[in-house]
């Protein structure tokens, strides 16, 4: 065996383990609930443009997006721009002419005037609607039209209802061997009072619409794997490698 080899099974072996690590998960469900609390999310960015994501999700995206290359990355949920802005960053660090598509039912002015003077705007294309409506959805179908390597995710409204029809719409168009990544699911797991203003909560979010929507539909697997090997992850069961 080779050296690159041996090191890529230490890792698989390593990150095996940390499945059944109840101390490690004991640590990361305590750092997940006070940084929640403390919104530590909020506090990056990505080229310049606030992200919203935790930094452990953003290298998992970082490693999917690198060994699945896609022409296309479609997204649910702009917000500032951030991740736009990372997927576009990746596409044009492998070369070729991949695209990234952001939906969202409000683009926000000040949002859209950054991002449409970013840099990396020249490989994305943003739709304003509902993620759900029937016309949005036919305008994502025939812009994926001809592309082969597809990578969706979801991050707009995280409710039951409005993610397990997104899941629905738009889970057809990822390629085999890619991933559709349901953020947010975490929403299930963490206290309660995190979502009192808000129309989800625990029993009623991403993650539980992934439940329902994998009672159904078996082309898609949740990934452990990258779950363990973050431990801390606001995607838990959010990881759905087509299969």
């Amino acid at each position: 065996m080779d050296k690159i080899e041996e090191f890529r099974r230490e890792c698989i072996n390593r990150v095996k383990s940390y499945g059944s690590d109840k101390a490690l998960k004991v640590a990361s469900k305590v750092f997940i609930d006070e940084s929640t609390r403390t919104k530590y999310s909020y506090n990056f960015s990505w080229m310049g443009r606030p992200i919203i994501q935790y930094p452990q999700d953003i290298l998992a995206m970082q490693e999917i997006i690198w060994n699945i290359k896609p022409d296309l990355i479609i997204e649910t949920g702009i917000a500032h721009g951030g991740s736009l802005i990372f997927y576009a960053s990746m596409l044009e660090l492998i070369g070729g002419n991949g695209k990234v598509l952001g939906i969202d039912i409000d683009i926000r002015e000040h949002n859209r005037r950054e991002i449409e003077k970013h840099p990396m705007f020249k490989r994305i294309t943003m739709i304003e609607g509902s993620s759900i409506d029937n016309e949005v959805v036919e305008k994502v179908r025939k812009f994926a039209t001809g592309k082969k390597r597809i990578l969706v995710c979801l991050d707009s409204l995280h409710t039951h209802d409005h993610v397990l029809r997104e899941l629905e719409a738009y889970s057809s168009l990822v390629s085999l061997g890619s991933y559709c990544v349901v953020f947010d699911t975490i929403i299930e797991d963490i206290f309660p009072e995190y979502s009192v203003d808000r129309p989800w909560g625990k029993g009623n979010n991403p993650k539980t619409a992934v439940w329902e929507f994998l009672k159904k539909n078996h082309s898609f697997t949740i990934d452990k794997e990258i779950e363990n090997k973050l431990l801390i992850t606001m995607c838990p069961d959010g990881y759905l490698k087509c299969v």
